[in-house]
């Protein structure tokens, strides 16, 4: 958007060498330039009194934007001045055609050359927005004037004014969207602090304590540069001409966020383990006394499998862990002194290794007892074929009394080899198989079909 509603057309060659005007084409002509005289006054006027521009008047500036303001404010002026000598042009312009109702050529020929050539001029220092200093160019003496139409100021107009315009609004829009926010987020950020205060976590003694002032330091140095140096924290839209195209740039702001954000939850876990620490440790004394339990109870199955068991590889059994002993104490202590952000990470800790302990223990006690469950599933395996061979009537068969009563020996006397009681168990299947169906030899199923 330019700072005029309209600009002159295609038709105007930007000098007086056309055509010369007739009088309805000058009274159009200057119709049209007294409106956008209007809207261009009215298009600045309201850069003026932008509340970014103010706010840009009255700031500490640093940075990008220090130097970005000190040029804009250059634009500025030069526009204001393009502004004044565009507006005496059209002064001049009406003073001519009002000296008579039916202007003739030579009045006609001035108001084309005022209305469409080169009649407006300036000294150049006027029409840079960068510091000029007289100097001898190349090839000759610097220019001291320059010559403008009407068209070629509204041209220059437009594009200062959208640069001007950009900046303001890209400075108005970091300083409308970030402070607000950072205030709030620290206000939020002050709750919390308070909040993990009467839990224990302060900086120094715990990781949170410490992230909180970090955040709090994070933030009072982003609200700094946002409000210094707003620029910084603008990002223009790609490919967009508009002025103030692009957004704010949040990154660090939402980085210190998620970080507040994360803490809360940390903050909300040590509270909740304050309302529930007794249960959980009743739950952890309780997990460690079956874990000891089943481990006691494996050490007096490793010795009466070693008393009734021959050449069996038996595994050795370990003793309570005292490791988990000590830091349930400590956990108890951290309780009873509400020093609750410590006592929340070792619950969490405690309570994953006191379940694996307890499965530890089952596992040691069924690697003990396996040797025990295997002599216990041959013998009955050995009483599942007796009693099958009592059903057809033959219990009496001397073959299968000596074998049955060979296998029973084994399998009941101590130490009981597990790999010879397991033959004497398979001979006897293959006797009551060939008793069962004469004629039929070679091994039967080692589990059997009781």
């Amino acid at each position: 958007m330019g700072v005029a509603g309209s600009v002159p057309g295609p038709g105007w060659p930007g000098s007086a060498s056309g055509p010369v005007m007739d009088r309805d084409e000058v009274d159009r002509a200057l119709t049209r330039l007294a409106a956008e005289h209007e809207a261009i006054e009215t298009s600045l006027l309201a850069l003026q009194d932008h509340a970014g521009r103010r706010l840009l008047e009255g700031a500490a500036l640093t940075g990008f934007t220090k130097d970005r303001w000190a040029a804009t404010e250059q634009s500025i002026t030069v526009l204001w001045a393009y502004f004044d000598a565009y507006a005496a042009a059209l002064e001049d312009a009406r003073a001519l055609r009002s000296r008579r109702r039916w202007p003739g050529r030579e009045e006609l020929t001035e108001l084309t050359e005022v209305l469409r050539g080169r009649s407006v001029t300036l000294p150049s220092a006027a029409t840079h927005t960068a510091p000029t200093y007289p100097a001898l160019s190349i090839t000759g003496p610097a220019r001291l004037t320059e010559r403008f139409s009407l068209e070629e100021l509204v041209t220059r107009m437009n594009e200062l004014y959208a640069q001007a315009l950009d900046m303001v609004v890209a400075s108005d829009s970091v300083w409308s969207a970030l402070p607000a926010r950072i205030d709030l987020l620290a206000a939020e950020l002050a709750r919390t602090r308070s909040l993990a205060h009467s839990v224990g976590v302060r900086p120094g003694e715990h990781p949170a304590g410490d992230d909180l002032e970090s955040i709090t330091q994070e933030l009072a140095t982003l609200r700094a540069e946002v409000i210094s140096d707003p620029l910084a924290y603008w990002r223009a839209a790609q490919g967009s001409s508009a002025p103030g195209g692009g957004r704010p740039d949040t990154e660090r702001y939402d980085r210190a966020a998620r970080a507040l954000e994360d803490i809360r939850r940390e903050i909300d876990a040590v509270l909740t383990v304050r309302q529930d620490a007794e249960q959980r440790l009743l739950h952890l004394r309780d997990l460690l006394t079956r874990a000891d339990r089943t481990l006691a109870e494996a050490r007096v199955a490793r010795g009466e499998v070693l008393a009734k068991i021959a050449a069996s590889e038996v595994p050795a059994v370990s003793g309570p862990s005292t490791v988990l002993q000590e830091q349930l104490r400590a956990a108890a202590e951290y309780r009873r002194h509400a020093q609750w952000h410590r006592l929340s990470p070792l619950l969490e800790s405690l309570e994953r290794e006191a379940e694996d302990e307890l499965l530890r223990a089952r596992e040691s006690l069924s690697a003990v007892t396996a040797p025990l469950a295997v002599r216990a599933e041959l013998r009955g395996r050995l009483d599942a074929y007796r009693a099958k061979v009592s059903r057809h009537g033959m219990a009496e068969d001397p073959l299968l009394i000596e074998r049955y009563d060979a296998a029973r020996r084994m399998l009941w006397s101590a130490p009981c080899d597990l790999r010879v009681a397991e033959q004497a168990v398979l001979r006897y299947q293959q006797a009551t198989a060939e008793v069962l169906v004469p004629g039929q030899s070679g091994p039967a199923d080692h589990r059997g079909n009781a």
